[in-house]
């Protein structure tokens, strides 16, 4: 692919992200995709047969760059309870953000009703890497059932987020991390020493 080819395929995959993001998978049409990017029509389906293609490599790639900021952030504590909890606090930085418009997967579930339809697999698979993420981090506790906890911690997250955007109380982040907070209190405390 040459250099002009490539920032093609970017410019139409980040304004397609941008449009799903702000207004809906049903919202984005290809009449609005090629007003905003600016990139011609004919052009737009030399690299995708469809807008659901387009729809479905722009999630992609929404996935894999939010998943390496979220995870790079929540890091950056030393050790692995605080790792956890600072999952929370990442969530609320996001949330404060401009633009905020809540998860992009869980929005774009809501607009598909067939669970086997490829953007809701994608919707799918980037909660489940939010889980198995999370779960690394359970497991580095050294707990009894880790996925249990992992479980829950996702289902914090997803509720906060969704608090966040339908409520418009960033402070869902919070009250979600102080959950957080007991649920790891409590599995440490059944946690044998030695």
């Amino acid at each position: 692919m040459t250099t002009a080819t490539t920032d093609t395929r970017n410019k139409i995959l980040a304004t397609a992200e941008q449009l799903i993001y702000q207004h809906g998978i049903h919202a984005t049409g290809m009449d609005l995709l090629v007003k905003t990017s600016g990139v011609a029509r004919k052009s737009i389906y030399r690299y995708f047969a469809t807008k659901d293609e387009v729809a479905a490599a722009a999630l992609n790639a929404r996935d894999l760059r939010w998943m390496a900021w979220f995870s790079s952030e929540s890091n950056k504590s030393e050790t692995p309870e605080a790792r956890i909890l600072k999952m929370f606090d990442v969530l609320k930085g996001w949330f404060e953000s401009e633009g905020f418009r809540g998860c992009a997967f869980i929005n774009t579930a809501g607009e598909i009703g067939d669970a086997n339809d490829p953007i809701r697999l994608i919707a799918k698979l980037h909660k489940q890497k939010l889980f198995d993420y999370t779960l690394a981090l359970c497991e580095q506790l050294l707990i009894e059932k880790p996925a249990a906890l992992a479980k829950q911690l996702l289902i914090l997250m997803d509720g906060a987020i969704t608090v966040a955007r339908v409520m418009g109380d960033f402070s869902a982040a919070d009250s979600a991390k102080d959950v957080a907070k007991l649920l790891l209190e409590r599995v440490l405390s059944l946690t044998p020493t030695e």
